[in-house]
Parts: C-alpha cells; structure tokens; sequence
C-alpha cells in the first residue's frame, strides 16, 4: 500500500477556502495569531477556538500539519500491519476530524466514523465540512459532544481504531492515565496517539507506552521492541513530515516558504497480532562523500550503522530508507 500523500484531501481544502468569501482577513489573522500563541504555551484549544471564524482560522493554519502527522503515522501502520483493515473509528478530541479525513484516505473499507470533540465550534465546523465532502461515511459520521476525561459509556460494538491526535498534550499529566485506560477499553483492534514532536511530549507517551503494555497492548510502531525505551535525555523520539502550504495557508501565516515540516511522536498499538519492524531508522539520515550513516532502534539497543558508497547494492538500498522507515533484514545490514 502506497502512503498517502501529507496535503489535505482536495475538496477537503477547497470546501475551507470556500468558507474565506467575505471574511475580513485581519479578524482570520487575530484568530490565528491567538492560535499560535496558544499552541506554543500549551494551552488548550478551548481558550482559543470560541466561533467559527476560530476554527475556520485553525483549519487553514493547523489542520494542514496535523492531517499531515495522522497521515503519516496511519499510512505507515497500514504498510507494516497489512492484515489491519478497521471498519469503524472513533476521532477522539477530533478537531476538525484530520483523523477521519487521514484514515479515509488509507482504508477506503471504513464504513463508520465518530467524531468527539468537548469544542462546540469545532463540531460545528466539521459537521459543515463533512456535508460538502460527499463521501459516503464521512457524510454519515456521527458528531459527540463530549470531554475526553468524561468519554460517555462504550457502546457495544467497539471501535476497530481509535486516534487520539494531538489532543492528550492539552490533558494534565495526572488525568492521563485514567484517560488512555478508558480509550483502550474502547478498542476492540489499534490505538493510535499522535503528539507535538517535543521532548515533554515524548515523555508522556514513554509512560503511557508503559501503562498500556501492562494493560496488554503490543507496540507496533515505533518502538521495535516492548522493553524500556532506551533513548536517553537530551535526546527524543520523534519524526517529521513535510507538507505542502497552500496560498491561502501562506497568506494567513504570513509565511513564503511553499512548505513547513511538522514535527511529531507517535505510539501505534494493536490489541490482537501484528508484530513490531526489528528495527526503525530514528533520525535523519547522514551522507556524505564515502556513505551513508542511519541511526536506528533495534530489540536491542540504539546504535548507529554506516554503509560506504563502495558496497554499491546496499548503499542504494539503503540510501532509499526515510527517517522513521522500518529495515526488514537486520542480519542481512549487519547491524
């Protein structure tokens, strides 16, 4: 299965900037001001996202990023579990629904989608979007009202996938435990967290790594492997994606670069089967003159490999390996 490309589905974006016509700029740009200066303090999105001209300023500026993050973690999940293939999904501290949108995108046999958010606006958005998206289950998804420290009780049919997506970051550290419990006892298959690429949220999925292997869950991406995680501060576990900006996502942004690269950590754990890569590249890749290095997580421990230009068959075979790819034959790169 291909990787879906990061930019938001087209009439995806186009419906947002159909909702611009006749809005005055300068209000757009105080809400997305405001949005910024939120999400760098980490305060939560219900401080920022009181209307809809809020949440129409957070589908330009943010929604693009984080489309781009769920989609890359789901495209890599559906490549490495190619035996995963969910039927129903809950979005939980949805947003706009990225979450929906990416899995869409990866698993056209999803045929139920629920999306929950606390944010009133932003339910309202996205219902609107859903409406002109015109596709099937997405027109047919289900909106909750709801706090993911008060989720309503599970239904009888679980979800196959549940995404939380930059949505635990906002919760206090000692809500999260009692959170995640109750999100994996909604799962009937995976559990995807998605989180800011910062060293603070990092260490917060390390310990809900930890709670949910004790609940019974495998880790199957990132992590290689189920033990302690043997990364070591300063250093981080985190990825990136590169994402296009269209003119309207310059424009409000006062950006000029076509392009921003978002940062992220993520955990991606099944309830039943599939198995974790051997090892994962977890930095980008270094080249120069004689080779290329690439720093990797093994069962074992972190180490680092290098492959001269000389060993022409292996070097372009791995010259193609990405920051975040999993390698197949750890014996055969003599790691």
């Amino acid at each position: 299965m291909s990787r879906p490309p990061p930019a938001l589905p087209l009439p995806l974006a186009r419906a947002i900037e159909a909702r611009l016509e006749g809005r005055p700029q300068a209000a757009l740009r105080e809400s997305a001001r405001r949005l910024s200066d939120n999400y760098r303090a980490r305060r939560s999105t219900r401080e920022a996202i009181r209307d809809e001209g809020d949440a129409l300023a957070y589908a330009l500026t943010r929604m693009p990023a984080t489309y781009a993050a769920i989609s890359a973690v789901l495209g890599r999940l559906a490549e490495e579990q190619p035996g995963f293939a969910p039927r129903r999904l809950l979005d939980a501290g949805c947003g706009l629904g990225a979450a929906a949108y990416a899995a869409r995108e990866v698993w056209p046999g999803l045929a139920a989608v629920t999306l929950l958010d606390r944010n009133a606006a932003f339910l309202a958005l996205a219902r609107a979007l859903l409406a002109e998206n015109g596709d099937a289950p997405l027109l047919e998804a289900q909106t909750v009202e709801a706090d993911l420290l008060r989720l309503p009780a599970p239904s009888d049919a679980p979800y196959d996938l549940i995404v939380a997506a930059y949505a635990l970051t906002e919760i206090a550290e000692s809500a999260l435990p009692a959170v995640v419990d109750s999100l994996w006892a909604r799962a009937s298959g995976a559990l995807v967290i998605v989180e800011p690429g910062t060293p603070r949220d990092h260490a917060r999925l390390l310990a809900l790594r930890d709670r949910l292997i004790s609940l019974g869950a495998t880790v199957v991406a990132p992590c290689p492997h189920g033990a302690p995680c043997p990364m070591r501060a300063p250093d981080w576990c985190h990825f990136s994606v590169r994402l296009p900006r269209r003119r309207a996502h310059r424009l409000l942004k006062g950006a000029d670069a076509p392009f921003e690269d978002e940062k992220f950590a993520y955990l991606a754990l099944l309830r039943e089967g599939g198995a974790p890569a051997p090892v994962r590249v977890i930095a980008p890749a270094r080249v120069n003159k004689a080779g290329i290095s690439l720093k990797l997580c093994t069962n074992k421990a972190l180490c680092e490999t290098f492959i001269p230009k000389r060993e022409k068959a292996r070097y372009e075979r791995m010259h193609r390996k990405d920051w975040g790819d999993p390698l197949e034959a750890p014996a055969e790169e003599n790691l």
